[in-house]
């Protein structure tokens, strides 16, 4: 299961970037004329890199050593034909600078993939070895494409040539995949290995019971001796720094799992023969990281690496801050492990980096190494070394002696506290199979992780210090509608809780949570992005960052307009909360809500009148969005209809949107408002029952139309006595 949820990811995001990318190639790109060419640079470039390929044939990989072989027969081949085409000196037809073209891209992709098989990880090649097959099967069929359209009977080249090319041309036609079954048998004992030591299968036989398989098994992939297993932990680590910083957490998850059992195979067959003569030079690390990355004061690692050197705890084990076996391993953005309490302690002194490698950590979650704690865990019991109490220092011991008291003293206390450990075991259950489970058990556990964040904020807590949210997010772009459904649920459910909100930001969600807004697979998905952009939007700073987001808003117009009723509640909320930015509300009128939000006004059906009212009342205070609304004759009667039939808050705000427009729609509007004859009748009762902010608003709009009034009088009464003067003196 594990392998299998590696193995897509890989595919997906690695695998097929490694095939096309020319950034792994250093030949130039040749320009190609449509007109007739001489021999020249595409044919001297197609000689030098076949020949390059070719080369590999007398020392072959030890992995996909058969399809290596194969496609470097087929390319040296080929460079037979073109060596006979430079020979010819002539000129090439346009219709062969095509095919020649093609063969070259298909032979520096040839070259790159023979390249990952020499100095790519033995463990991750093995395990991708199926797919691995089908790449060399589709370089095979592209190369017979290009063949197809190369026109022989055009190009001067001798008869052996031309007959060892069509011969080649047939032979790619009626090739299919090869997969080497001694290669995909070490791949199940791989699968095994890794399966029984993740769900601890093995009852009564341990891992080191076992060092005679594990080493046969290792030895299969080329892993030999001691420089062999440190080679391929390099390859590994550097492999997980790739991945990490591009949204891919499950992967980089995975692969220090794989790391993890390198490690402890290495342990187990080597043994701990370099501990001695590397223990000063580990002390003396630790103190060089402790002030290079200015740790806490109160933060000392000297007691517990007492311990470790009297325990000879495998490098493997330690945390790289404190040298001591790590009791809760977990994983960080840069894609390092480290014990859970040191690296908390270094996060929460302000510190965003990290500690190994001084990379920027793109978030702060720490990611549980369920892996290695299991290791861990075994190598302790097989050693006699308790991860609990005698490794604690005796502060510690003080605390929790103290603390048992204080629990057993009141039952409901520590009830309680059984209560959040249970939360918290299963919330890091679920999170492991997040993030090595089957589509089948991604789905489950993403569903059981939203009904347990739909109830308490410690849940809420738990759950995130889980490390849930990077691999929430990370299933947001799942295939699955369900999986896809469920992660934006949970999200939306743990944002409600406010320190969620900052993680859920620092991971990167809020471009995932509008693509799913936007694009999503079910209703409900879209519905619920859109409740999780509104709860988000509940921090000030996430209102910027959300609104600058150009997707953002337009898709929240077009849940708006497409939705549900309670998808239309969901987005005009969302649009509220981001409207309060007055940056925002341009971006808010020139998506096209203002006539959406209108059209709802006037739909009982919808249901959302005081929703779609609240943003119109806050659009009104943009002077794009006044114009707008000011444009809709319809306004003015209906704004009055809500005064009279409206709710307490749909009142409030039809008389500050009332208020705004009089105040900056002109005399025209003002004038429409005092004719309508349920208007002056509405505002009294308004004043005389309305909540404290409605009667003010009121008062003060009775106050403008007063005003309004006493203007015309005066102007009507002036003329008048100018018509009565001007008849008099007549």
């Amino acid at each position: 299961m594990i392998i299998t949820n590696m193995r897509m990811l890989y595919e997906n995001s690695q695998a097929m970037e490694s095939l096309t990318s020319d950034s792994m190639d250093s030949s130039p790109i040749l320009m190609v004329s449509s007109a007739f060419l001489p021999t020249g640079s595409l044919i001297e470039s197609l000689i030098h890199i076949s020949h390059e390929v070719s080369s590999v044939d007398g020392k072959l990989p030890l992995l996909q050593a058969r399809n290596v072989a194969k496609l470097t027969r087929k390319i040296k081949l080929l460079s037979s034909l073109f060596e006979d085409i430079r020979e010819s000196n002539g000129s090439l037809p346009p219709s062969s600078i095509l095919c020649l073209t093609e063969l070259y891209a298909v032979i520096r992709k040839a070259r790159v993939l023979i390249q990952e098989c020499k100095d790519g990880s033995c463990l991750w090649n093995v395990l991708q070895s199926e797919f691995m097959s089908k790449q060399f099967h589709v370089l095979v069929k592209e190369m017979g494409m290009a063949l197809d359209i190369l026109p022989l009977s055009l190009i001067k080249i001798t008869p052996d040539v031309r007959e060892q090319v069509e011969l080649l041309h047939k032979q790619i036609k009626r090739v299919d995949a090869f997969l080497d079954p001694v290669e995909f048998q070490r791949r199940e004992e791989i699968l095994k290995l890794m399966s029984n030591n993740n769900e601890n299968k093995y009852g009564n036989k341990r891992i080191s019971d076992c060092k005679k398989q594990i080493e046969t098994i290792m030895c299969g992939i080329g892993l030999k001796n001691l420089s062999d297993y440190e080679e391929e932990i390099l390859k590994l680590e550097g492999e997980a720094r790739k991945q990490a910083g591009t949204g891919g957490l499950i992967v980089v998850s995975n692969i220090n799992n794989l790391i993890s059992l390198v490690s402890y195979s290495k342990s187990m067959i080597f043994g701990d023969a370099k501990y001695d003569e590397n223990i000063i030079s580990k002390l003396d690390h630790a103190a060089v990281v402790k002030r290079s990355v200015s740790l806490p004061r109160d933060f000392d690692p000297s007691p517990s690496t007492s311990q470790s050197m009297i325990h000879h705890i495998p490098d493997e084990f330690r945390c790289p801050i404190s040298l001591d076996l790590m009791k809760d391993p977990v994983i960080v953005a840069s894609g390092h492990t480290y014990d859970r309490s040191p690296i908390a302690q270094w996060i929460n002194s302000g510190h965003l980096t990290c500690p190994k490698s001084g990379q920027k950590l793109i978030h702060m979650a720490l990611i549980p190494n369920y892996a290695l704690k299991c290791l861990i865990r075994q190598w302790s019991e097989e050693n006699n070394i308790p991860l609990t109490s005698e490794m604690r220092s005796s502060s510690e011991e003080r605390s929790t002696s103290k603390r048992k008291e204080m629990e057993n003293s009141v039952d409901h206390i520590s009830a309680s506290k059984a209560a959040i450990d249970s939360v918290k075991l299963t919330a890091e259950f679920l999170v492991g199979k997040l993030a090595t489970g089957s589509p089948d058990t991604q789905r489950q556990a993403a569903y059981q992780l939203r009904l347990l964040a739909k109830t308490g904020m410690i849940n809420r807590r738990l759950i995130s210090e889980a490390g849930a949210i990077p691999f929430l997010v990370t299933l947001l772009s799942s295939h699955d509608p369900q999986i896809q459904e469920n992660a934006v649920t949970a999200l939306l459910n743990l944002s409600i809780f406010d320190n969620n909100k900052v993680l859920i930001m620092a991971a990167g969600a809020i471009d995932n949570i509008i693509e799913v807004l936007q694009s999503g697979k079910t209703m409900e998905a879209k519905e619920n992005a859109a409740a999780a952009i509104f709860s988000l939007s509940m921090i000030d700073d996430c209102k910027v960052t959300i609104g600058a987001r150009p997707r953002a808003i337009p898709a929240l117009v077009g849940l708006l307009r497409e939705g549900t009723s309670v998808g239309k509640r969901d987005a005009a909320t969302a649009l509220f909360n981001l409207a309060i930015y007055n940056a925002n509300k341009a971006n808010v009128v020139v998506a096209g809500a203002v006539p959406l939000l209108i059209e709802l006004l006037m739909d009982d059906t919808a249901g959302i009148t005081d929703d779609a009212l609240a943003v119109l009342a806050l659009l009104s205070g943009n002077l794009e969005g006044l114009e707008e609304i000011k444009k809709n004759r319809t306004m003015v009667p209906l704004l009055v209809d809500l005064l009279r039939f409206g709710s307490a808050k749909g009142k409030e705000n039809a008389v500050s949107l009332l208020l705004g427009l009089c105040k900056n729609g002109g005399e025209e509007l003002t004038r429409r408002l005092i004719l309508h004859p349920h208007s002056i009748p509405s505002l009294q009762r308004l004043i005389s029952d309305g909540s404290l902010k409605a009667r003010r608003r009121g008062e003060a709009l009775l106050k403008l139309l007063n005003r309004l009034c006493f203007q015309s009088s005066h102007s009507s009464s002036q003329n008048s006595s100018q018509n009565s003067s001007h008849n008099s003196l007549e």
